[in-house]
Order: structure tokens, then sequence, then C-alpha cells
């Protein structure tokens, strides 16, 4: 089994900065892609941005030029640093990673809230 943990969610001004972490733990053989989504209240979760094995990153347009994604593959850690918060943003983020080598698995974290007040 997987276990992961976020940390790093608040409350903030627009304009503001956070920085989301999510550690995995337990039986790791590989991580492969690690990515963060989102959940607005009364909206569907969607994808905010992932990374791959290889650092290749992907965004939603909404979050291009002010969130970053990063990972510590000797931490088993998956980073995303938010700046230019705006009240749209506001949401529950989750972490979401993919372990295995053959068969793949998918593990969430148990989501950290986002506010930004305008």
């Amino acid at each position: 089994q997987v276990q992961l943990v976020e940390s790093g969610g608040g409350l903030v001004q627009a304009g503001g900065s956070l920085r989301l972490s999510c550690a995995a733990s337990g039986s790791i053989l590989r991580l492969n892609v690690m990515a963060w989504y989102r959940q607005a209240p009364g909206k569907q979760r969607e994808l905010v941005a992932n990374i791959n094995s290889w650092e290749g990153t992907n965004y939603a347009d909404s979050v291009k030029g002010r969130f970053t994604i990063s990972r510590d593959n000797a931490k088993n850690t998956v980073y995303l640093q938010m700046n230019g918060l705006k009240p749209e943003d506001t949401g529950v983020y989750y972490c979401k990673i993919s372990v295995g080598t053959v068969i793949l698995r998918d593990y969430w974290g148990q989501g950290t809230q986002v506010t930004v007040s305008s």
C-alpha cells in the first residue's frame, strides 16, 4: 500500500502565493506520473498540472505562467508552487500519483483546502 500526505493549503489574499506538498510512503517500486487536481464547490475535479518521470510537465490553461509543478524523487514528493493566486483558484487540491512498473496503480491524497480571498 501507498500513503500520501498533503500539506501547504490555507487562506491567502488574491495575488498571494502558496506551496503545496504531497509526500508518498509505503510500497513504492517506481513513481511515474505525479499530478495535482482541484475541485471547486459544485464543480467537477479538474487536472491542474502533472509531471512525468522525465520531468516533462503539463498545465491547465488557467494556471499556466502562475503555477509550477516539481518533484523530488529522493523524497517521493511532488510540489505545486502557486503564485498570483486568484479567487477562482479556490478549491480542494488533491495529489495523485501513479506507482508501479508493469502494472500501474493510482493513489490519491486526502485533499488540502486552498481559499483565495478577493
